[in-house]
C-alpha cells in the first residue's frame, strides 16, 4: 500500500474529567522527524507516543499536538475533612474554656490547612484514556496517509502510460528516420562532391546508424517503466526506490536527446522528461 508523508487529522474526546483535542500532521521529509507537544502534567507520555509514532511511519516530519481542558465542574469540587474539622473545634473550645476569651470563627477553621481541599484528577486514569485516544488518531492518520497514497499512485501510473507511449512512437519512427539521415549523409557528400567507395561507404553508414541507435536506451525506459509499476503494487516503504528509478529514467531520457538527429527524437525526449519530472514531483510526497 502506497503512503503519502502528507496528511492531517484531528480528534476530539470528552470525558467527564474534561475534553481533549488530538492532532497529528505531518509533511515531506526525507528521514522521519518528530516533534510532540504536551500539557506538562502529561509530558511523562512523550516516549510512549513517540515510540508508537516510529512503529507506524519511516519518513515525513511529524507534529503530534494534545490539547488538554479540564472540566470546570471537577475543578471546583471541593473535599471536606470532617474529622480533622471536629478535632480542630474541640481543640478550639478548650483553648477558649482555657483563656475565657475570643470566639470560634467557622471560617477560621475551614480556611485551616487541610479542612477544605480541591479534588485531585487521576492523573494514571486520564493518561490511560489519553493513549486510547491517540491510539485511534493515529490509525485515522495512517488511513489518510494510504488514501492520499492511492492518490498519488494514480497520478504516477497515468504518467507511466504517457512514457509508454512516447517510447512506442520513437520506436516506430526509427526506421523511417534511419533512412532519412542516411540520404541527408549522402545528399551533403554529394554537395561537397565527396566519392567514397561504395564499401567505405557502407561502413561509415553502419557506424553513424550504431552511434545514434537508441534501441538500448528505449528498452531502458521499457524496463524502468515495469520496474515502476511492480514497486507500486508492493507493500513495503517504496519512496526512495521509485526516486532512484526516476534518476534511472531521466539519465536515459537524457542519453535519448543527446542521441537525437531530428526534432521528433527531441520533441519526445522533452516530453519523456517533463513526464518523469512530474513523477518525481509527486514521488517526493511518497513513504
Amino acid at each position: 500500500m502506497i503512503s503519502s508523508m502528507t496528511a492531517f487529522t484531528r480528534r476530539n474526546i470528552t470525558h467527564t474529567w474534561g475534553k481533549i483535542t488530538w492532532e497529528l500532521r505531518s509533511v515531506n521529509q526525507r528521514y522521519l522527524e518528530i516533534y510532540i507537544r504536551l500539557p506538562e502534567q502529561f509530558r511523562s507520555l512523550d516516549p510512549i507516543i513517540r515510540e508508537r509514532i516510529r512503529l507506524s511511519l519511516t519518513r515525513g516530519k511529524v507534529e503530534c499536538n494534545l490539547y488538554f481542558d479540564t472540566n470546570v465542574t471537577t475543578q471546583n469540587t471541593l473535599i471536606f475533612n470532617e474529622k480533622l474539622a471536629k478535632e480542630l473545634i474541640k481543640t478550639a473550645q478548650w483553648v477558649k474554656i482555657q483563656s475565657d476569651e475570643g470566639e470560634i470563627d467557622p471560617l477560621d477553621i475551614l480556611r485551616w490547612p487541610g479542612v477544605m481541599t480541591p479534588l485531585e484528577q487521576d492523573l494514571d486514569t486520564i493518561s490511560t484514556e489519553l493513549l486510547s485516544g491517540f491510539d485511534n488518531v493515529l490509525n485515522d492518520f495512517l488511513s489518510a496517509r494510504e488514501m492520499e497514497g492511492n492518490a498519488l499512485k494514480i497520478l504516477i501510473e497515468q504518467r507511466l502510460f504517457s512514457v509508454i507511449a512516447e517510447v512506442a512512437k520513437v520506436r516506430q519512427q526509427m526506421p523511417d528516420i534511419l533512412v532519412w539521415y542516411r540520404e541527408r549523409l549522402l545528399n551533403k557528400l554529394a554537395d561537397v562532391k565527396v566519392k567514397l567507395e561504395s564499401n567505405r561507404l557502407e561502413q561509415e553508414l553502419v557506424m553513424l546508424a550504431q552511434r545514434i541507435d537508441i534501441t538500448e536506451e528505449l528498452d531502458r525506459l521499457d524496463v524502468h517503466v515495469k520496474e515502476t509499476y511492480q514497486v507500486l503494487t508492493t507493500k513495503d516503504v517504496v519512496g526512495r526506490r521509485l526516486d532512484f528509478i526516476m534518476q534511472e529514467l531521466n539519465r536515459e531520457a537524457n542519453t535519448l536527446a543527446s542521441k537525437s538527429v531530428n526534432a521528433y527524437i527531441t520533441a519526445c525526449a522533452i516530453e519523456l522528461k517533463v513526464l518523469i519530472e512530474q513523477m518525481r514531483e509527486q514521488i517526493q510526497n511518497i513513504e
